[in-house]
């Protein structure tokens, strides 16, 4: 149940944003500049960084949605996304994004546990100071994130498929698009529970 009235049927994210439309659009057009915009990572490796940050933080809504947004990204590989989100240095991905990632998670612990060591590690695998750079702002944001919606105890679907859905619809549209975050698909037969009074 969440501990503030939010709008009805919205999960996650969704609804703090709609009861927030002051803060939406920055956080929105952040969300779009990082994750889906132009840029020398793609946006499955972004969406893989905050897929992984989230499952860190232990935010199930961020972790199901980036984790299957990743998937969509990276041709519908979901047991990619799962075995880097567990085990990143034995994934099969660049050696580039297992030092980006190592960045990523020491961030969500601390940002004073990235190392000069961690950013040469990166550098040596061909990141760039702006990858760099974007991987630190999207850990960072999605530690903010994941507290908002844990904090306020949003709706989490159960569903997978809904999270799929989602997915598909932000790697179509982005999340710029007007209508992020009112769902375009139904949660299910799920009912989030009625907010505290």
């Amino acid at each position: 149940m969440a501990h503030i009235e939010l709008p009805a049927g919205l999960p996650g994210i969704r609804g703090p944003l709609a009861f927030s439309p002051a803060t939406t659009r920055p956080i929105r057009d952040l969300t779009q500049i990082l994750l889906h915009d132009p840029n020398t990572l793609s946006p499955g490796e972004r969406e893989l960084i905050a897929a992984y940050v989230s499952a860190r933080n232990e935010c199930v809504y961020c972790d199901s949605s980036h984790s299957a947004t990743a998937a969509c990204h990276l041709g519908n590989d979901e047991s990619l996304v799962a075995q880097v989100k567990r085990d990143p240095d034995g994934a099969p991905i660049s050696d580039k994004m297992k030092a980006l990632l190592a960045i990523a998670g020491k961030v969500q612990r601390s940002g004073r546990d990235v190392t000069t060591a961690d950013v040469d590690r990166a550098r040596r695998h061909g990141a760039t100071d702006k990858e760099i750079h974007d991987t630190v702002l999207i850990a960072a944001l999605f530690c903010m994130f994941n507290r908002y919606v844990d904090g306020l105890a949003t709706f989490t679907p159960k569903n997978p498929d809904f999270y799929r859905e989602s997915g598909a619809n932000i790697v179509a549209h982005g999340y710029a698009d007007p209508a992020w975050p009112r769902p375009t698909h139904t949660l299910d037969g799920e009912v989030p529970a009625p907010a505290k009074r």
